[in-house]
């Protein structure tokens, strides 16, 4: 049984393809089409799936879409009639969009196809997708399931039990109450992008203080004890109009929102800091709820909120649960996966045993190349390089090259599905060194410096750096640093870093020995590597260890601002060449950028890389 699970059309389409046996693999459109987030059909994703497992799309038996569209509509309709007219130029603007291809997307999936594909198409809801991809590919075999996002068709929120091969949603909260859209709200206000800013209003919040925190409560959002909630939306426009916010929202918070690029103020520290606070109350209520309603000690999340690292942690450390496995692919790009494995396993009712280990592969299911691949896009370039064959010296030159405070772009094996690099498409520093942080933020990722970096870690060293005592192969979890590892702070530095106006003079304090990963309020997001689901990486940090003492790397996603993750050789070359990144390793081959030639200008050496 071969089943293509689809999302698209909404923010970062992707597509997953399952059989009897595994998830075989699963990208994002993205990758592909090198448009970050990319909400167009994903005919490159699904080309890639079906050529990754040998298959022509007559192999198909089924194809899976994320969502119910007609539901959707259905909504967004109602939406509109209730806040007429003034919801008439959002109307407008999504209206052709829906009547050209989300209305009719059975004909848009067969033609896509190229109308070779004659077997059914299914469609499950947005939140059965996001909470089969929590709880089939988990390692429970039962579990409690939340699913927290923007919304789905109607549901913003679903609170459910998974056993054996089956979901069943209990709860759910529904649209226009959304803690995804009240946090996306804050995103758009403080001046960060909607659907991608939300990761850098979480960065943000450790530098401020939750001073509006009460008032978010009193004016926003009144929450109950069970974790639902109910939105005051007299200070939204989200609705309505083209804009997260309005005029009454400006007024509550001291004046019009950040704009984007401008600088940012105390203001928008602590507005990130107290809406990161209530969504953490939230959340937590929501997870106590569900083990009360469930009985069960487990929990499986996805939806966008469940990429929120630091809710995450704080759940993880409330003991509500013994264990908790979160989606990788927890936003929209998961809803392919989701999609697919609900077929599989609701309605198809292919039986699932449960071994201990999670089925996601250490979400390494995208593409891969050869070294007969990359060599070409390495001589289309006349880049220097060194090819290793034996496995052991690669590691000892690359963990060296790390240990001089080279900065490394890592390409090797299988491409990550979901938006961490978790070693296959990764950049790695030295987290010693203290100016790391800001190198790469500002000199290869050409991002706000404020950002912070995940530590990979060896998955039995992580106690001994990271207050934290279980697995996180996936980058989700954030963890305090050990006590041990930090630096004491004089009185001067402690008032500093409470109220310093300059970010950087903040980012800047030696706050521990592993700086570069330490954020300011001296936590990090956390990555356990194991040799057996990510054997390379968990190498390299092992060798790393031989030569500095440490077993931890800084684990950044191979990409600039603004662009998606590096996908093929020639993604990783060019991110490589135009920007300050000192190493590329791509598979068992090194590629340097060093002047090997005596007196070689500088318009020599740009014009011999092609970096003009």
């Amino acid at each position: 049984m071969n089943i293509l699970g689809i999302s698209a059309f909404y923010h970062d389409s992707a597509a997953a393809l399952v059989n009897d046996e595994r998830i075989v693999a699963a990208a994002q459109e993205e990758r592909f089409s090198r448009i970050k987030h990319d909400p167009s059909f994903p005919r490159n994703a699904i080309d890639f799936c079906l050529r990754y497992a040998g298959l022509q799309v007559s192999d198909l038996d089924y194809v899976v879409f994320y969502e119910k569209s007609l539901l959707k509509l259905d909504r967004l309709m109602e939406t509109y009639l209730a806040f007429a007219p003034s919801g008439f130029a959002s109307f407008t603007c999504a209206l052709p969009e829906w009547i050209n291809r989300k209305l009719f997307i059975r004909r848009e999936i067969r033609k896509s196809l190229g109308g070779k594909f004659h077997g059914r198409i299914l469609f499950p809801e947005h939140h059965q997708s996001h909470a089969a991809s929590a709880f089939l590919p988990s390692p429970f075999e039962d579990a409690a399931i939340l699913t927290i996002d923007g919304v789905g068709e109607w549901s913003t929120t679903s609170l459910g039990y998974g056993k054996g091969n089956k979901i069943q949603l209990l709860r759910e909260i529904p649209f226009p109450h959304s803690l995804g859209l009240l946090y996306s709200a804050f995103t758009y206000f403080t001046g960060f992008r909607v659907n991608s800013g939300e990761y850098k209003l979480m960065g943000l919040a450790p530098y401020g203080t939750a001073k509006y925190s009460d008032l978010i409560r009193e004016k926003l959002v009144k929450i109950y004890d069970d974790g639902s909630f109910q939105l005051d939306l007299s200070y939204f426009n989200y609705c309505q109009g083209l804009t997260m916010t309005n005029g009454k929202f400006a007024a509550l918070f001291g004046g019009a929102p950040r704009a984007p690029e401008s600088e940012i103020t105390q203001r928008e520290m602590d507005l990130a800091a107290s809406i990161q606070e209530v969504t953490e109350e939230i959340i937590l209520k929501m997870a106590k709820h569900a083990r009360e309603t469930t009985g069960c000690p487990r929990l499986c999340m996805a939806g966008g909120v469940a990429l929120n690292c630091s809710a995450n942690g704080k759940l993880y450390r409330s003991g509500l649960f013994d264990e908790i496995w979160v989606q990788p692919a927890s936003g929209d790009a998961g809803g392919a996966l989701g999609a697919a494995l609900f077929a599989k396993h609701q309605l198809l009712n292919a039986p699932r045993v449960t071994c201990g280990e999670d089925f996601q592969q250490g979400s390494f299911l995208g593409n891969a190349y050869s070294p007969e691949e990359i060599l070409p896009a390495i001589a289309r370039h006349n880049l220097p390089f060194q090819q290793i064959a034996r496995r052991e010296t690669l590691m000892e030159t690359v963990a060296g090259l790390l240990n001089e405070g080279k900065v490394v772009g890592l390409f090797q094996g299988r491409m990550e599905f979901g938006p961490r690099a978790l070693g296959g498409r990764s950049i790695l520093g030295n987290p010693c060194i203290e100016n790391m942080q800001s190198r790469i933020n500002l000199k290869i990722k050409f991002r706000e410096s404020f950002r912070p970096f995940a530590p990979a870690v060896t998955e039995e060293n992580a106690e001994e750096y990271f207050d934290y005592h279980a697995q996180s192969p996936y980058m989700l979890m954030i963890a305090p640093v050990q006590e041990s590892k930090l630096y004491a702070l004089s009185d001067s530095d402690r008032k500093k870093l409470r109220e310093d106006k300059d970010m950087n003079a903040r980012l800047n304090l030696r706050r521990s020995s592993l700086q570069a990963v330490t954020h300011v309020d001296n936590s990090a997001r956390l990555q356990t590597v194991d040799a057996k689901r990510n054997p390379f990486l968990h190498a390299l940090l092992a060798e790393f260890k031989k030569r500095s003492g440490c077993p931890v790397l800084v684990n950044t996603s191979f990409n600039i601002r603004g662009e998606p993750i590096v996908c093929s050789p020639e993604d990783a070359i060019h991110c490589f060449l135009h920007t300050d990144m000192d190493i590329l390793v791509m598979e068992n081959i090194i590629v340097r950028k060093d002047r090997n030639a005596p007196g070689e200008t500088d318009a020599q050496y740009r014009k011999k890389f092609k970096l003009d």
